[in-house]
């Protein structure tokens, strides 16, 4: 929560909302830009108190406005606040390259302890490399461990991948702080906003993407197109910006 503030606290530039799109997989707002977010249905659930979503229309919001739904504990409402933060930040072009977070665990992956909390597509390719791999999951599949290992497998790692989704569920700080300091931590996924803020918390490495075509992103969205479907139509560019860190191997 304090990460999400401090970032929101960093925005310099509102919008008004142009438009929200829910999908299966992806949450977009429209504002400055076209900011996507994971809708993450299986952890859906209204407020405890039964208050309604939202106050107002979205259309009659302003993108910074929406981006404080982050901090709600309701995790459909938190979603459209990440979406609704990636649409008001523009990444530092200059510090960026086009590079796949897998690119850089399986490179640098080699021999060495990794942690990947979410499961994701290249986790089999890591699992190669890596000296020894646990990946960390909710919603387990063979091989994955559940939620409660973090804390005996991230204090021991090398390199720990989180997911981004973890803004949504604010669960980030708690699994910082289980993180070694010497460890080369990254930040993954298309809900993964543009902030040099994750620096100053000890996150070296932030990777996820940015809307190229905002409509044909929209439609694939809308048809329930997961991350890979988006990605073939092009419609996305996956950057991946690093800290002042060197994290060139002996």
């Amino acid at each position: 929560m304090e990460i999400l503030r401090d970032i929101i606290n960093s925005i310099t530039s509102d919008a008004p909302v142009e438009e929200v799109t829910k999908g299966i997989y992806w949450t977009a707002v429209i504002s400055r830009f076209c900011g996507l977010s994971s809708t993450m249905i299986r952890d859906c659930a209204s407020d405890e108190n039964g208050e309604t979503f939202h106050e107002k229309p979205y259309s009659e919001m302003t993108a910074l406005e929406l981006a404080r739904y982050s901090l709600v504990p309701d995790i459909a409402r938190a979603s459209v606040g990440l979406a609704a933060i990636n649409s008001l930040i523009e990444p530092d072009y200059s510090r960026c390259v086009e590079m796949n977070a897998s690119e850089f665990l399986i490179e640098h992956g080699k021999g060495m302890n990794v942690s990947v909390v979410g499961h994701f597509p290249f986790t089999d390719d890591l699992r190669k490399v890596a000296k020894t791999l646990w990946v960390i999951e909710k919603w387990q599949r063979p091989g994955d461990c559940p939620e409660g290992n973090a804390q005996q497998f991230l204090p021991i790692s090398d390199i720990i991948a989180i997911s981004s989704t973890t803004l949504i569920n604010h669960t980030l700080n708690g699994l910082l702080k289980l993180c070694p300091k010497e460890s080369i931590k990254m930040l993954l996924g298309p809900t993964t906003p543009f902030s040099e803020v994750f620096f100053q918390y000890g996150i070296d490495i932030i990777s996820g993407s940015r809307v190229l075509d905002t409509n044909v992103a929209l439609k694939s969205i809308r048809e329930g197109a997961n991350f890979r479907q988006l990605k073939r139509t092009g419609a996305i560019r996956l950057l991946t910006m690093m800290s002042k860190r060197s994290f060139i191997r002996n």
